[in-house]
């Protein structure tokens, strides 16, 4: 036996024996009922990535994110001007849509948007989920890529609300991805906006469920979110002053970004603010060099970043240099008629500061493909 597998049994132990005496002291309902989560979690592969929403006094909003894979997502920056022609690159009935807010973009293999913050202070983070499971094409509504599915939302709305009110009805269906190394993209999607507002849009057993409000604040991957709350609402008992779940599991990353949040300095100042939040997605960061034989996305942190909702300001940290550099969204002209402009990030030379000044123009974008999930799905 491997030295992970001794430590997965004893974690496998410490879990049975924390539910089983909540299951004796206080009956069979939802704390057996949490076993059953935990062991299911404690059995299932690491899949990382974590999402904060953060808000502070004087309307301050701020939301921070990491990204983990185990491989280069050469990822970029990209301004995207208001009034571009789109495509959802799905197949024959491909969504066509023209933006209407202009945006900024981390996009991985310059073809699939991670992360983005639009003009209107509303921020959406792809986070992945292998439990996903998308329905397969109908043929009656117009079909979307994944790869394209955070860029449609910061084009087409300013709030939360607003994008909620559209989605919920399904005007689209989702096309699939496989990623470089074969690979299944399967995601969920957070999105915040400047008043603290939230939704969490995720496909489980083909069916759309939204998860909307400001209690939803923090997101990792696996289990599905329902059952991440229940995990989360176990270990708020157990207090987060006496133990907290210290693994790199989507779960332990859910309820170790939720308690820390939950303890995060209230500050009116703006710099504090940004500081708070980077030490919260840093403490549910995956550390250089983890590596998981045959699961690409259980791996190192590559990059995180912090959105400032509120005053339009964009960070970004990769985690092999030691610096922090930002785009502030106002120095950058966004307006219809604007062409595309690109900011390499992996691989450039180190940057610090403000660089909306070194974007370059850029004359295409193309969404990743996405394919019937009937065909992909097996």
């Amino acid at each position: 036996m491997s030295g992970r597998e001794r430590a997965n049994q004893k974690i496998r132990g410490v879990n049975r024996m924390f539910l089983s005496f909540e299951c004796s002291k206080r009956g069979p309902t939802s704390y057996c009922y949490l076993l059953g989560i935990i062991l299911c979690v404690v059995a299932t592969p690491v899949l990382p990535c974590s999402r904060v929403v953060y808000r502070g006094p004087d309307g301050a909003v701020v939301v921070g994110r990491t990204m983990d894979w185990a491989q280069s997502l050469e990822v970029n920056l990209w301004a995207f001007p208001a009034g571009l022609e789109r495509d959802g690159n799905a197949g024959a009935r491909s969504l066509k849509w023209t933006s209407k807010y202009g945006s900024v973009a981390a996009t991985c293999y310059d073809t699939l948007v991670a992360d983005g913050m639009n003009e209107k202070g509303l921020v959406v983070n792809v986070l992945y989920l292998s439990s996903s499971i998308y329905p397969k094409f109908d043929g009656t509504r117009p079909t979307l890529s994944i790869g394209a599915w955070a860029q449609y939302v910061l084009d087409t709305f300013a709030t939360v609300d607003e994008a909620v009110t559209v989605l919920k009805d399904e005007p689209f269906q989702l096309g699939a991805l496989i990623m470089p190394g074969g690979h299944a993209g399967t995601a969920h999607v957070s999105i915040s906006d400047a008043t603290g507002n939230s939704a969490i849009f995720e496909y489980i057993d083909g069916k759309l469920v939204v998860h909307h409000g400001k209690q939803y604040s923090v997101m990792t991957n696996d289990p599905p979110y329902d059952q991440q709350l229940a995990l989360n609402g176990y270990w708020q008992e157990v207090g987060g002053n006496i133990m907290l779940p210290g693994t790199e599991r989507p779960a332990d990353r859910f309820v170790r970004a939720s308690y820390y949040l939950g303890e995060a300095l209230q500050t009116p100042d703006e710099r504090k603010q940004i500081a708070t939040v980077f030490s919260i997605v840093r403490n549910v960061s995956v550390p250089i060099g983890a590596e998981h034989a045959g699961q690409p996305n259980v791996a190192a942190t590559l990059w995180r970043i912090v959105a400032d909702q509120k005053r339009g300001v964009y960070y970004f940290e990769l985690t092999d240099t030691p610096n922090v550099f930002w785009v502030d969204l106002s120095r950058l002209d966004l307006s219809v008629g604007q062409p595309m402009r690109m900011l390499p990030v992996e691989g450039a030379p180190e940057m610090a500061g403000e660089v909306s000044g070194r974007f370059r123009k850029q004359s295409d974008f193309e969404f990743m493909a996405g394919s019937d999930p009937g065909d992909v799905q097996k």
